[in-house]
């Protein structure tokens, strides 16, 4: 069996501040990349939306006859 010199765990710490930063910079992007598919999506379906909005005829509607009341 070799010995071998290498530490098995890191002794270089990693300070507060570069943790923040790391998991802040991961943050942004998870962000940034969910917006980016969150406006890609409603563009598709706004656009989808007005193709059946111009398909389909706009239908008005029609006044409804009251009955009138037998009286008493």
């Amino acid at each position: 069996m070799t010995i071998n010199k290498e530490p098995i765990l890191k002794t270089g710490r990693a300070s507060a501040q570069d943790k923040a930063s790391a998991t802040d910079q991961a943050a942004r992007q998870i962000i940034a990349t969910d917006e980016a598919k969150r406006a890609k999506k409603t563009e598709r379906l706004r656009l989808l939306r007005e193709a059946q909005e111009s398909a389909t005829p706009v239908e008005l509607p029609t006044a409804t006859k009251r009955k009138s009341r037998a009286k008493a």
